[in-house]
């Protein structure tokens, strides 16, 4: 779960943020500790999800604070789209996605497949599925399916791995990456 400190950020704070910003973060570096680094004072987000229609394009971090309207805006985002289950979403798997988003370089959106887990949905899944973990790290909101349509699995997997930050596995078949902060760690083709 994550944590969220009051940071007395404004929107008029991170629209200033938006019109300082013209230009796209610095790349990020690998390493467990150092993958967020160098992302300049903002760190955003860019989504879709394609079993609810909704987009999220915002700024999470400013200035080395997690912005907590964002961060609830993402929870949310990240729900269970089955049941509506809403869950915190650790911010290093959030940091993570970021990362490997900003090294693609890419305007696209990542698109969501799967955020949050409730134990009930997980547990439809894992009947229908031998790839589905009985204890996923989408269970603690700590792992998420992503695509994107202009990159490939491999593409977005090895951005993923470059970070060094998590779990990554490669789902070809069904054209999707996953992510999680846990364990570092590759699996799949």
């Amino acid at each position: 779960m994550c944590e969220n400190k009051s940071t007395g950020v404004t929107r008029r704070s991170i629209l200033g943020a938006f019109a300082a910003t013209a230009i796209s973060a610095a790349p990020f570096f690998p390493g467990v500790t150092a993958y967020a680094r160098g992302s300049g004072d903002i760190r955003k987000l860019h989504f879709y999800s394609g079993r609810t229609g909704e987009r999220m394009n915002l700024i999470y971090w400013i200035d080395g604070n997690y912005v907590p309207e964002s961060m609830a805006e993402i929870n949310h985002f990240f729900r269970d789209w089955r049941n509506n289950a809403v869950h915190g979403i650790d911010v290093r798997t959030i940091d993570f996605l970021a990362a490997a988003h900003n090294l693609l370089g890419v305007n696209e959106p990542y698109m969501l497949l799967s955020g949050y887990r409730s134990p009930q949905t997980n547990a439809m899944l894992r009947a229908r599925s031998r790839n589905v973990a009985q204890n996923s790290l989408h269970l603690r909101g700590q792992a998420a399916d992503v695509r994107l349509q202009s990159r490939s699995v491999s593409q977005i997997a090895r951005a993923a791995e470059s970070c060094a930050a998590g779990g990554v596995g490669r789902y070809s078949g069904s054209n999707f990456v996953h992510f999680d902060c846990g364990a570092n760690r590759t699996w799949g083709r």
